[in-house]
């Protein structure tokens, strides 16, 4: 379907995709896969199709699995083989499905969206469900344990400021659906929660912990550098006004007076990027945290000081086969060729990958807590 050294893989099926039919991967027009910092994945595909196709019956039996109270959803699977070695670009389920006619001889079209497994964690309620003394990270590791069929390997990073509820004072109780009480819990301590492909086909990392940006950046985007350009288009953002500092209320067991504490962004997870990190201009009053116990109103601070650091964004286009792999959210990733301000390590906060025939390419944003590099030399 794309271009030389570049081929899709598209598997289909409930739990256990097996590989696409020929008549789907030839009406196949278009994939479009969404991955973001702070959101669920998504997928669009979009087919071409005529009254008499045959995509008519294997979408009528689709949306028919996906109907009944305790089927499976039909899972999705993206697979991308470039230059001999296959890399898992999505895996989730189908959502919804849209047929446009066609008209005057032309093909009309069915657009199949989706969303990640987190998908399948948010369809049942199950409100009330006990775990008595345990820690937040067991909690995680045993709502996550149910979906292993679907390839779900847990990643639970314990609390930095553990707290545990004694079973005679309290036994806490889940609240909502899977993925609504794990994110629920994520936003107590200061972490995130999101499942992404891999790293083998067929098997999905669910990390729970904190948002994590050091590691072995990526390939560098290079801007203006003759033959070394593999970015189409690089635009950048400086907001001063971006930093904040919070201010976390401790209640006084003896007084009940609120004692304020400001929590600055001291993460080691997320060291600075920048030399000139961006400055602190304005107070956020958590008064909710006075009714929190002091690990639960640390945790909240930090989490609230995280938000507020990058002060410098990015947005741009590249081609993936000129880049030479694809471009993955979450992750870093150096710049060079745009200036001293500029130049230097980034995280990758969001990437849409579109292919269509011929062609693979990518859009990126990119953020960072601060102008000039910290690196005197940027990783090729």
């Amino acid at each position: 379907m794309l271009a030389k050294g570049i081929q899709l893989t598209l598997l289909i099926g409930p739990v256990i995709p097996v590989p696409a039919p020929r008549v789907v991967m030839d009406a196949l027009e278009s994939v479009e896969v969404r991955s973001s910092a702070g959101s669920a994945s998504g997928f669009t595909l979009t087919f071409q199709f005529s009254s008499r196709s045959e995509l008519n019956t294997i979408f009528l039996i689709a949306g028919a699995q996906n109907t009944g109270l305790g089927t499976p959803p039909l899972r999705v699977m993206l697979i991308v083989t470039l230059n001999g070695s296959p890399q898992p670009l999505f895996d989730g389920v189908m959502t919804h499905v849209e047929v446009q006619a066609g008209g005057q001889g032309s093909p009309g079209t069915v657009t199949v969206t989706g969303e990640d497994l987190t998908k399948v964690m948010d369809t049942q309620d199950w409100s009330g469900l006990p775990f008595p003394a345990m820690p937040i990270e067991a909690r995680v590791a045993l709502l996550c344990a149910k979906y292993a069929p679907f390839g779900l390997i847990p990643l639970v990073i314990p609390a930095l400021f553990p707290d545990v509820p004694i079973p005679v004072d309290k036994i806490p109780a889940q609240q909502g659906t899977d993925l609504a009480y794990i994110r629920q819990l994520a936003e107590q301590v200061g972490y995130v929660f999101y499942i992404e492909p891999g790293p083998a086909p067929g098997t999905n990392i669910a990390y729970f912990g904190p948002e994590i940006k050091i590691g072995v950046p990526q390939p560098a985007l290079n801007v203006d550098m003759d033959a070394l350009t593999n970015v189409e288009n690089l635009s950048f953002n400086f907001d001063p006004t971006a930093g904040v500092l919070p201010i976390v209320f401790i209640q006084n067991q003896l007084t009940r007076a609120p004692i304020p504490i400001p929590i600055p962004n001291l993460n080691p997870l997320q060291p600075p990027l920048g030399v000139l990190s961006t400055p602190l201009s304005n107070l956020t009053m958590l008064k909710d945290t006075a009714r929190m116990n002091p690990m639960q109103a640390i945790s909240r601070g930090l989490a609230e000081a995280k938000k507020s650091q990058d002060s410098v964004t990015a947005s741009g286009e590249l081609d993936v086969l000129r880049y030479g792999r694809p471009l993955k959210s979450r992750g870093l990733v150096g710049v060079r060729g745009v200036g001293l301000a500029y130049d230097g390590l980034y995280y990758v906060s969001s990437v849409k990958s579109t292919l269509k025939r011929g062609e693979f390419k990518q859009s990126f944003d990119l953020s960072r807590n601060g102008l000039i590099s910290i690196t005197p030399r940027i990783p090729v």
